[in-house]
């Protein structure tokens, strides 16, 4: 702020005129500013940074301020003020560009100081004229137009100044995105790209390589602070920035260290640096000297070439950096044109003296106040040419070649300006305006409409911005084999060119600084496979997350997803949850372990049935056969059979006849065998009851009642199974209430009423049995079969009464399991209670086999 005051001060006293008997103005004091001149008809202005220190005036408000003294001469950067001399010496020569016109210049340095920019833009505004004798305002402009700040906060500073009088200024390296803004600097004008452009070139270079996780640095002015703005813009759209760091100004020891332990604790792996190179350069040196390497620098414009950071002692650290660069161009004659130059002592050449002294390292003589006895005398004989220096190095003309570009925009401008023909001229009254009294607003309306080819046959041109065409190099800093650092073109960046092609990289030909010579991995979180999801972490930057596995049932088949995909009904996650697969089917098959033993159950049952039938044929007209109705033993044992089949119906995949049929064959089959039992244990008590005197009961309950009651109550059974399956029959289902990876194929009984009633009506008969059964368990043992038909009820509901919490607790294919083995444990539970005692007797102990052993007992008793 005081600087800006001081500047301020200066420049109202210095203009401020005092009135003399000539009807003259006269300047009361001077800037001291190291300049380059030569007049001309016309007069091109220039502002360069040569020297790269300043010294301070002490400010006491008491006295005037000294001078700002400038030190630090950069032997390169006068290259760029050669450039803009050559080209203008060669338009002066060229009789088809600007004939009969002479070209002058008017260069100041800047000395990369903004108070002294702005002294420097203000005497070119106004000129350094002793005195003012035209109050007309209709005498030339003291310049037409400028080439130059190269600084962006510079140019800023500048343009507030200069547009006010619609003075067109060239720049050739100023690149903030700001100075676009037509309504703030409509002057403005530039051969080299907007940083909007390069902020572009430099994310389409991350985004190639796949870096999420970078960091930045800025320098903290106009420039950097831009440049940050549109680079987390764009970033934002991809990836994260793990930090961002404000390279100061003014050098400030312990910002510079704060920045350098930011660089070394973050885990960004690329560093983005928007920073012009003497602000960078002492951030470098820090980093250097605490060894920091294993970053990828990605360089923009400003230092990507620096000659200063890209030397040996810096590789281990900057090795490989990659950078955006300013389109190399070749100026034929510019070489020779540098080894020319001679020392010139007029008071408008003292750059020149400045830059003898500091390329031989000797001091001129005329220079008294400065030698001392150590100091070389320069003669002035020295051969530039036989010192390599920056100076002479024409094989990378970046911003030389820029400058030359902006002299010669000016000039074509000027020439389409003097080519007007009255009458079509663009101005009031369309006319033209005189070569002889041109103003730098009729200049810059021109500068507007410029575009011509160069002798590159490279079109300049600028936007209706400002701006130039933004074609970049793209630099790789390699090891040369003489030691030192070789910048090398390893792509390009043109914005003309479709989206998807404006990067183009010769890989083959980058050199990578890390062990592995490969493109480092910079992420915050590694990238989430397939089968997972990203999940945020909570205060941190979207670029860190975790990986968290899908749930069960969900997938994802891409890197970085978001969200888990829910599998649809019919399918499942994959053991890698990255694909939905089918779901496994789940039904008591005949391939696995429980259905082939619960198959040969049955079969085993049905065999020992149909055994056990054939066995009561053969002996039929025995006792033992005969004692009970052998029609209802062979009956019950048929039905037997059917119980023992109607399992098979329960195992295999179920289909609509399965479905249907296991039911009603379970139902019928399992009445038909408890009337047979129910019958026959009416039939033993009857038949007990019918040896008693006078009592003649068996005639009531002869063979045909026998029969009709079986009939009667086979026929409830199905009665009740035909409106069963006329309403709601049995359907095939998919149950996936108990397995979410499994799909359970099971039977939907359909109407829950109707089994219910089927089950009952079992139920009922079986405890029927049960209680006639054992009502008559104390009937003589001989003749009495009760017995055993108690304890076979006695296991056919002791079974039933089991399942149902079995049936109920058991999951899946388990299910119809348990429900088989009902069938199959009651089933064996009659066949063996009632029939294995009879079959004893009949095959084993023959003997008993009679009438006279079977009343024997009884007669006893």
């Amino acid at each position: 702020m005081i600087c800006f005051v001081n500047v301020c001060i200066f420049w109202t006293s210095a203009f401020v005129v005092s009135a003399i008997e000539l009807n003259q103005c006269k300047v009361q004091d001077r800037f001291e500013l190291n300049e380059l001149s030569k007049k001309g008809d016309i007069i091109l202005g220039g502002l360069f940074l040569l020297n790269f220190k300043t010294i301070r005036p002490e400010l006491s408000f008491t006295s005037k301020p000294d001078q700002w003294k400038c030190e630090g001469f950069q032997v390169s950067a006068f290259q760029w003020i050669q450039a803009m001399i050559f080209a203008i010496e060669e338009i002066n020569k060229n009789q088809n560009l600007l004939p009969n016109i002479t070209l002058g210049y008017q260069l100041y340095d800047n000395c990369v100081n903004l108070p002294i920019a702005l002294r420097a833009a203000i005497a070119l505004l106004a000129g350094m004229d002793e005195a003012v004798d035209d109050f007309s305002c209709n005498g030339p402009s003291p310049v037409i137009a400028v080439v130059g700040d190269p600084l962006s906060s510079h140019s800023i500073a500048a343009m507030r100044i200069m547009g006010l009088f619609h003075l067109p200024m060239v720049s050739y390296l100023a690149s903030c995105s700001c100075l676009s803004n037509r309504q703030e600097f409509p002057s403005f004008f530039r051969t080299t790209p907007s940083d909007a452009f390069q902020v572009k070139a430099m994310i389409e270079i991350v985004k190639h390589y796949g870096w999420v996780w970078i960091g930045a640095i800025a320098s903290d002015d106009d420039y950097g602070q831009n440049a940050i703005k549109a680079l987390i813009k764009e970033v934002s759209a991809f990836g994260c920035i793990a930090f961002i760091e404000m390279v100061p100004t003014v050098f400030k020891k312990e910002k510079i260290l704060q920045i350098v332990n930011t660089v070394k604790q973050s885990t960004a792996k690329v560093i983005v640096v928007f920073s012009p190179q003497v602000e960078f350069n002492t951030l470098v040196k820090e980093i250097v000297k605490q060894n920091i390497t294993g970053r990828q620098w990605i360089a923009s414009e400003a230092w990507s070439t620096s000659a200063s950071i890209a030397i040996k002692e810096n590789f281990h650290c900057f090795g490989g950096t990659i950078g955006i660069a300013i389109r190399r161009g070749t100026i034929p004659g510019l070489e020779h044109f540098l080894l020319q130059l001679h020392p010139d002592f007029n008071s408008d050449k003292r750059i020149i003296i400045q830059f003898w002294e500091t390329l031989f390292a000797c001091k001129f003589s005329e220079n008294s106040s400065q030698v001392n006895s150590t100091s070389r005398i320069c003669t002035g004989l020295e051969d530039i040419g036989s010192i390599k220096t920056a100076y002479t190095d024409v094989s990378e003309l970046r911003s030389v070649y820029n400058v030359y570009k902006a002299v010669y925009a000016i000039a074509h401008a000027l020439h389409n300006l003097m080519s007007c023909e009255n009458g079509n001229g663009p101005f009031e009254n369309k006319t033209c305006a005189s070569i002889k009294h041109v103003q730098p607003w009729q200049v810059l309306h021109y500068l507007k409409e410029v575009n011509f080819s160069n002798h590159l046959g490279e079109r300049v041109t600028f936007n209706e911005n400002g701006d130039a065409m933004a074609i970049y190099d793209i630099v790789n800093w390699q090891p040369s084999n003489d030691g030192k650092i070789q910048i090398k073109t390893v792509g390009l960046f043109d914005e003309t060119v479709k989206e998807a092609n404006q990067v183009s990289l010769a890989e083959e030909e980058i050199f990578w600084n890390f062990e592995s010579r490969k493109p480092p991995e910079s992420v915050c979180s590694k990238s989430c496979q397939p089968g997972t999801r990203k999940a945020s972490r909570k205060g941190e930057p979207v670029c860190c997350f975790d990986c968290v596995p899908c749930a069960d049932g969900e997938v994802s088949s891409e890197l970085d997803s978001i969200e888990c995909i829910k599998c649809l009904n019919d399918y499942w996650s994959n053991h890698g949850r990255n694909q939905c697969v089918s779901k496994e089917l789940e039904f008591l098959s005949y391939e696995d372990a429980m259905g082939i033993t619960l198959t040969a159950m049955t079969i085993l049952g049905t065999c020992l049935s149909v055994a056990v039938l054939a066995v009561f044929i053969h002996y039929r007209s025995t006792p033992v056969v005969k004692a009970n109705n052998s029609e209802l033993s062979f009956l019950l044992l048929i039905s037997l059979t059917l119980c023992f089949l109607c399992s098979l119906t329960f195992i295999g995949q179920p289909t609509h006849t399965t479905c249907m049929l296991r039911h009603v064959m379970f139902g019928i089959s399992f009445v038909l065998c408890i009337s047979c039992i129910l019958v026959k244990t009416v039939v033993v008590i009857m038949a007990f009851r019918a040896t008693l005197p006078g009592n003649n009961m068996m005639k009531w309950f002869g063979v045909s009642q026998q029969r009709g009651t079986v009939f009667f109550f086979t026929f409830v059974q199905s009665l009740i199974c035909i409106i069963w399956l006329v309403t709601s029959p049995p359907t095939p289902a998919k149950n996936t209430k108990y397995f979410n990876s499994k799909i359970i194929l099971e039977c939907d009984v359909g109407s829950v009423i109707g089994f219910s009633f089927l089950l009952g009506y079992i139920g009922f008969l079986a405890c029927s049995c049960f209680l006639l059964a054992f009502f008559a368990r104390h009937l003589p043992d001989n003749f009495n079969e009760a017995k055993f038909i108690t304890f076979s009820m006695l296991i056919f509901c002791a079974v039933w009464i089991t399942f149902i919490p079995a049936y109920i607790s058991s999951p899946g294919k388990h299910t119809v399991a348990v429900e088989v083995f009902a069938i199959l444990a009651s089933s064996f539970g009659v066949l063996f209670a009632i029939f294995a005692p009879k079959c004893y007797i009949i095959i084993f102990r023959p003997e008993r086999n009679t009438k006279r052993a079977l009343m024997g007992k009884q007669n006893a008793e």
